[in-house]
């Protein structure tokens, strides 16, 4: 798979920036509430929750990243999503091991190995769907859009519980970022129609794809995603679905690109 990206566009961030966050609005949440404070991430033990690991690149040499902190983000869950220790990021970047690190922090990570994404697999009984989106825009990441629905008035923040990336703004192409939402298990606001905040899993792609398509990294990234939760969740095929063929919702979301015949052909595949 493709090495993670780790540089910034040099032009058109803003304007781009500002197009897509003026998107939302045909995607994006639908609910609004008041701001909590921002604790760290509760360790997956102490939740009850499995850890899923799944590689995203080919391991190569080990080398420095500069990574951009995320919503609920821990040194801890860097330390295993880049194969380092916690002590060494911690040196590396003259804080203590148990700093609480804040969203859009840049963290240098000595000596990167691979970089694997996490995933928290929690009980219950909550989650009977899974709702596909897109951010209908070239850019994204998990800390933008983080901060984009948060200034809409979604005082937490963003309204799915994952996203995937596309490479762009620092991000692996493939990356999964997972939201507050969903590591405090919380109702999304990514599909009002059908009560789908409070019982669909809400998985966001970067990338416009009523123009383009998913980057291949990102369609793999999503079937093993939907894979684990189908499996932990026992949610049947039918009730995996885009935003758009939800009852009562207004939107061409994820696109009218989007491939859905070859995830579904994925999603089968041993």
């Amino acid at each position: 798979m493709a090495s993670i990206a780790v540089g910034f566009p040099k032009l058109g961030l803003s304007f781009l920036a500002l197009a897509w966050v003026m998107s939302l609005a045909a995607c994006g949440p639908q609910t609004a509430y008041r701001p909590p404070s921002e604790p760290g991430a509760p360790a997956p033990a102490a939740s009850g929750a499995q850890v899923l690991e799944e590689n995203l690149t080919v391991p190569s040499a080990p080398h420095d990243v500069v990574h951009e902190v995320g919503p609920m983000e821990t040194l801890w869950r860097l330390a295993k999503m880049y194969g380092v220790s916690v002590d060494d990021i911690a040196r590396t970047n003259h804080i203590s091991n148990n700093a609480v690190i804040k969203i859009g922090q840049k963290l240098t990570i000595p000596n990167a190995r691979s970089f694997r994404n996490m995933v928290y697999l929690y009980p219950g009984s909550q989650w009977r769907y899974i709702i596909v989106h897109h951010t209908a825009s070239d850019i994204g990441s998990a800390t933008l859009v983080h901060r984009a629905h948060h200034d809409r008035g979604f005082w937490n923040g963003i309204g799915y519980h994952f996203l995937i990336d596309n490479g762009s703004l620092g991000k692996g192409d493939g990356q999964i970022e997972m939201s507050p939402r969903w590591v405090k298990q919380q109702d999304g606001a990514h599909c009002r129609a059908g009560g789908m905040n409070h019982q669909g899993i809400g998985i966001a792609l970067v990338g416009n794809f009523s123009i383009e398509q998913p980057t291949p990294n990102q369609l793999q990234s999503l079937a093993t995603l939907i894979k684990t939760l189908s499996r932990h969740y026992q949610i049947p095929s039918n009730r995996i679905m885009g935003h758009r063929d939800v009852a009562g919702a207004n939107t061409e979301c994820p696109g009218t690109h989007f491939p859905w015949a070859k995830l579904r052909r994925s999603l089968t595949a041993p």
